[in-house]
């Protein structure tokens, strides 16, 4: 059996790490995004809301979103030998 022993400087490596970061961060911004479409449109079609309404809320979620789902994985570092990972 191989022993498999990553390096730091291993360039597929971290290719993959930037390629599963950028796909990770674009199924988060997805989400977020089919969760605020699907709110406006509700309130908007379904309800006494209204376009206000849903466009209000909308903005919240929005808003909430980004700092619950988005903004918390920014602030981790690339490096997939970077202390706290």
């Amino acid at each position: 059996m191989a022993d498999f022993t990553p390096q730091q400087s291993d360039p597929e490596l971290l290719v993959h790490e930037r390629t599963y970061h950028a796909f990770s961060v674009f199924v988060r911004w997805s989400i977020v995004g089919v969760a605020v479409a699907l709110t406006v449109l509700t309130l908007w079609f379904a309800t006494p809301a209204g376009f206000l309404g849903g466009l209000i809320a909308g903005v919240v979620l929005g808003v909430a979103g980004y700092f619950a789902v988005i903004r918390h994985e920014q602030h981790q570092p690339l490096d997939l030998w970077t202390e706290g990972r």
